[in-house]
């Protein structure tokens, strides 16, 4: 329990600076809390519930100093996903599966967490991270629009989201009052997005209430508004789903899990480097986790780290996280004292405040950049992109991780390798296709296999090893694998580099290695291949392996001679 921790060396000083910031950071957790649960398909009091019970339990169990956590955009559209076809418009229904799907996220993350995998969420690249996260924002902000106009219609995905709001554009459907509200705020709410003097969001949101409020104008124009908040703070509550939602819930929520990790891990990293502290990654999982799990059993749903809410906290002069603490007690008070303050305030101010939000997540100036020094990953990216503003949040988190999968194995699978020679006046033996002058031993092949030696690729490293032997200018008597990027061997290879030694070895030709780890030795002995490969023939270095052919070849010569 950090939290704890820090607790006990807290100093009092800090106490004004946390307190302040708290009240600070709870005017921007009102409004972003409402509008994100009514984005994820639930009622707005539920996202105030996803932010008091996360902060406080995050206080307790994160690592990170001044994280905010509580309702994200990005998790809008997956959220939004599973609970919509579910729910059947029953506001109860959608609490319920909200609350489950953090219940499994939570529980993803402390057994991820205690099993020390915070490593998982890197083994999704750049290119990919961004092209998922474009893909989600567009998502988020086609399903806001039909609000932002002040109409309804079925979702059924993004695309056909996006045809069906231009089809009731067309057909004159748009609330011009609710229209001309939502633009309002979202224009105050992006220009006064850099100002650390006024609080843009809460200055749009307040003036788009008030102006509704004081023109009445949910009964003169029938602008939707949200309406009275229940009193009171929220109760335990065990969230059950019928049999039939179970797997649409287990997937939903292993992929907020994965998402909001990522996101979280990355934001905690950056801040810890700036404050000049350190995270542990399998704590901030199991924090993230713990949140997660306190939320479902409480009407929320599930919830990340903010990039946007914590450089408020940061801002604000934020120490600890009794920052955070200070910010859910302030919404709990808000609650139980005047739960009807925020009850003008129109859906298309709040449309706006998640659109501004998901406009924040669009990567571009990074994707110029790789599109100028890797073409394949951006178009990697590109492919992400598409598969979620196509398929959905579900199926293309799904297909992100498809494509990381296979960029993975498909260095691994298609690796670099070269033949060596020994470039005039250049120290060391390196690649004769960048070195055609290189002098090549005649009778010895050098060949280096830049990967590590799996199923994947042990029949294309016999393939190559065979093509370098019959491309050699001279007739070859020794075949040396300069094996430093071979960081492990399996099963699979091992039986192929005994086939392999066969074939040489009914040639005439002697298979050896230079450089190979001493683990990876290890591995052959185990699969019981050192009747085959004795110590004979490895060699600490090249040099040594040269060394020793080019005396067996003065001796062979002598005694030929």
């Amino acid at each position: 329990m950090p939290g704890l921790q820090t607790l006990l060396r807290y100093e009092a000083g800090w106490l004004g600076h946390d307190l302040v910031a708290g009240l600070v950071l709870a005017t921007m957790l009102v409004p972003v809390g409402i509008a994100y649960a009514v984005a994820s398909g639930l009622p707005g009091i539920c996202g105030l519930y996803a932010t008091i019970v996360p902060l406080l339990v995050y206080a307790v169990f994160g690592p990170s100093r001044i994280l905010v956590l509580g309702p994200d955009s990005a998790l809008a559209a997956v959220i939004l996903g599973v609970v919509l076809p579910l729910s059947g418009g029953d506001p109860q229904r959608a609490v319920a599966l909200g609350g489950m799907m953090a219940l499994v996220s939570g529980t993803v993350c402390i057994l991820a967490g205690m099993a020390r995998l915070g490593f998982v969420t890197e083994l999704l690249s750049k290119p990919i991270r961004y092209g998922y996260m474009n893909g989600i924002a567009l998502t988020v902000m086609i399903s806001q629009l039909p609000k932002l106009f002040g109409f309804s219609v079925e979702t059924t995905g993004p695309l056909r989201d996006l045809w069906a709001t231009g089809e009731a554009i067309l057909e004159g459907r748009t609330n011009w009052a609710a229209f001309a509200i939502g633009n309002a705020t979202l224009v105050v709410i992006l220009l006064l997005r850099g100002s650390k003097r006024v609080p843009g969001l809460l200055v749009a949101v307040v003036g788009a209430a008030i102006l509704v409020g004081t023109l009445d104008l949910a009964e003169r124009h029938g602008v939707a508004i949200l309406g009275s908040l229940p009193q009171g703070l929220p109760g335990f509550a065990i969230p059950w789903i019928g049999v039939n939602d179970i797997v649409p819930v287990l997937i939903g929520g292993c992929a907020v899990a994965l998402v909001s990790f990522a996101d979280t891990s990355v934001l905690s990293r950056a801040y810890a480097a700036r404050l000049g502290t350190k995270v542990d990654p399998n704590q901030e999982m199991v924090g993230l986790g713990a949140a997660n799990l306190a939320t479902g059993f409480f009407q929320g749903f599930p919830i990340s780290s903010s990039s946007s809410r914590t450089p408020v906290a940061e801002a604000a002069g934020a120490r600890t996280q009794l920052t955070s603490v200070a910010g859910a007690l302030t919404i709990a008070l808000l609650l139980l004292v005047a739960p009807n303050l925020l009850r003008n305030l129109p859906t298309a101010a709040l449309a706006a405040v998640v659109i501004a939000s998901a406009i924040g997540l669009f990567e571009v100036t990074d994707l110029r950049r790789i599109y100028r020094i890797q073409r394949w990953e951006f178009w990697l990216s590109i492919t992400c992109f598409v598969g979620v503003a196509v398929f959905g949040a579900i199926p293309g988190i799904g297909l992100a991780i498809v494509i990381a999968a296979i960029e993975f194995l498909w260095d691994g699978w298609r690796p670099y390798s070269a033949i060596l020679g020994r470039p005039a006046g250049v120290e060391g033996y390196h690649d004769v296709t960048r070195y055609p002058e290189a002098r090549r031993i005649p009778g010895l092949v050098l060949f280096r296999w830049d990967a590590p030696l799996f199923f994947a690729n042990a029949e294309l490293f016999r393939e190559r090893v065979l093509a370098a032997v019959a491309e050699s200018p001279t007739p070859v008597r020794s075949v040396v694998v300069a094996a430093a990027p071979v960081t492990s061997i399996d099963v699979t290879a091992a039986d192929a580099l005994t086939e392999l030694d066969q074939a040489l070895q009914a040639k005439g030709i002697e298979f050896c290695f230079a450089e190979l780890k001493d683990p990876v030795k290890d591995k052959l002995k185990r699969f019981g291949l050192q009747a085959w490969f004795d110590e004979t023939r490895f060699f600490p270095t090249i040099g040594a392996a040269v060394s020793r052919y080019l005396e067996a070849r003065d001796v062979n010569r002598k005694a030929e001679g």
